[in-house]
């Protein structure tokens, strides 16, 4: 099956936006309906506070295309607060919220702290084995120590893709671990001021240069693409998008 290439922004959901990327005048409840004219998927931000209502699910679908494809974080409860402790729960909730996108679910983030550390492998392992198998992960992990043969061996295992960030704190580590592979261009909450999104502020032409590099060489490989890009790294997340896209389309 040949490669593919999904990139969008990091949720939706921005009033900055209209006049700019979104026509003038646009009402939030239109926002989702004018940026998938723009984009073929998007990651979705607010689950992260909470698996979505059944209702939402079904605005969700039924106001995008049938090529319309969604990511979506997993809340924090399981992540940040439990941290995969006694999540059973929770985790079938959410899964079975998101189903409700039908064929328009793509993979699903695990995104987590820097404080959920190496010691907890093993817990991490024991949650990756009971997951579904047909659904798709992949996890952020932001604590150096994970960065390791037996952390990328266990993505492998149960077919998890690890997350590339473009992240300040993070480094960039090439690693395939499954049939596709999943990038978040994240930058510096502080370098943006939130809400002021409806410009580029920060000019990083060498590291949309490389990454274009990166992804070009991925598809070549035959491993496809989940790309999103979040107003911090540039201070408009769809400029970022584009020019990703033109490099990558112009090699």
């Amino acid at each position: 099956m040949q490669a593919e290439m999904y990139l969008g922004t990091q949720g939706w959901s921005y009033k900055s936006w209209v006049g700019n990327f979104y026509p003038p005048a646009t009402p939030p409840g239109d926002f989702l309906k004018e940026y998938a004219k723009q984009f073929r998927v998007v990651e979705i931000d607010s689950t992260y506070y909470g698996a979505p209502r059944d209702s939402t699910i079904q605005n969700w679908r039924a106001g995008t295309p049938d090529n319309f494809r969604f990511t979506a974080k997993f809340p924090q409860t399981i992540t940040h607060e439990k941290m995969l402790k006694q999540v059973e729960g929770e985790t079938i909730r959410f899964l079975d919220a998101m189903r409700g996108l039908g064929e328009k679910l793509g993979p699903l983030l695990l995104q987590f702290p820097y404080h959920f550390k190496p010691d907890q492998f093993d817990a991490l392992a024991q949650f990756l084995a009971q997951l579904p198998g047909d659904l798709r992960f992949a996890i952020e992990v932001r604590h150096k120590g994970w960065l390791t043969d037996k952390f990328f061996a266990l993505l492998e295992e149960f077919r998890v893709a690890y997350a590339l960030t473009d992240y300040a704190f993070m480094p960039t580590v090439e690693r395939v671990t499954t049939d596709f592979t999943y990038i978040r261009w994240l930058g510096n909450r502080k370098d943006i001021a939130d809400d002021h999104y409806e410009r580029v502020q920060i000019k990083r032409d060498k590291e949309i240069h490389a990454w274009s590099e990166i992804i070009a060489n991925y598809l070549d490989k035959g491993v496809t693409i989940w790309g999103f890009a979040n107003n911090h790294y540039q201070g408009h997340s769809p400029a970022t998008v584009r020019a990703i896209v033109e490099q990558v389309g112009a090699r």
